[in-house]
């Protein structure tokens, strides 16, 4: 729901960095699977019950996730790039809730199960339509000029980034968050199917 202000008032400074970026020589899709690598690091810091240093890391991996396709941008966009982008994304979102569930299993599984659950809608809804969009050459340009065709909704990536955020400053509300969000994700989940629903019938 957000995504295109962040996308709108975001591009020039991302621009800019990604120029600096490009002129060191640093590949798009080098930033991405560090980006990756750092974000997977949730996981451990979450088991051992550190959501400040696991802030770090969602926040770390984040930035890099901007920058990687403003990056792509000034050097060429990639087939390749996208796919990492959008695969190693789905899963870091889902290693943030899996590192809850470990952090407390009695009080945080199953309502980290439930977002797990809902992201399945999201990000199924969500794919599934890009393909269909790609076969029909149709294109949202509002979101900028990205690998796949971003169909909208309630719970987009800001939503995404904000609701991590939350949980990690407010672990002992992870599970009231959790069943929120998840809601959230079902409604945008059903928003997209009724919209692609339209569109493709």
């Amino acid at each position: 729901m957000l995504d295109t202000f962040f996308i709108k008032n975001l591009k020039q400074p991302l621009r800019l960095t990604a120029i600096a970026v490009d002129k060191l020589g640093i590949k798009a899709n080098w930033i991405t699977l560090l980006g990756f690598v750092v974000g997977m690091m949730v996981i451990p810091a979450l088991y051992f019950g550190d959501t400040a240093l696991a802030l770090v890391f969602v926040v770390i991996n984040r930035v890099m996730d901007g920058l990687d396709g403003a990056v792509a941008r000034v050097q060429g966009p990639t087939d390749l790039g996208g796919y990492l982008d959008i695969t190693l994304d789905f899963i870091f979102y889902s290693a943030v809730i899996y590192g809850f569930a470990l952090m407390n299993p009695m009080e945080n599984a199953l309502a980290a199960s439930f977002v797990i659950f809902s992201f399945m809608g999201t990000g199924s809804s969500f794919l599934a339509f890009a393909i269909m969009a790609e076969k029909r050459k149709i294109e949202r340009l509002e979101y900028g000029h990205k690998s796949l065709y971003f169909l909208g909704g309630l719970a987009e990536g800001a939503e995404t980034i904000a609701f991590l955020v939350l949980i990690c400053l407010m672990p002992a509300h992870f599970v009231v968050l959790a069943y929120a969000f998840g809601g959230i994700c079902w409604i945008t989940t059903a928003t997209r199917i009724y919209a692609g629903y339209r569109t493709l019938n």
